[in-house]
């Protein structure tokens, strides 16, 4: 990344992928800010398709933004335990 700054629009454009096990997650589709402090806490994930994804979806993976690595130009390298990271809503 060139400089400190990116908008949350550049957030969703990039790769999330987990370097402790090469999973996979996708894109962020939204992010939990915390509203008194001003700062992201969770990237959040659509989780896997119901049913080959034929039924939507049931969960997210909420990916703790301390846990990322590296941030490049098209990807984002987080350190993160999968099966924790996915919540049913």
């Amino acid at each position: 990344m060139k400089h400190d700054i990116i908008r949350i629009y550049e957030l969703r454009q990039k790769e999330i992928i987990n370097v402790r096990d090469g999973t996979r997650f996708g894109y962020a589709a939204d992010v939990e800010l915390c509203q008194r402090e001003g700062k992201i806490i969770n990237l959040i994930v659509p989780g896997p398709g119901r049913l080959f994804g034929v039924f939507g979806r049931n969960c997210e993976y909420c990916i703790p933004w301390a846990a990322i690595k590296k941030m490049g130009d098209d990807i984002i390298l987080v350190d993160v335990k999968t099966k924790d990271c996915l919540k049913e809503f």
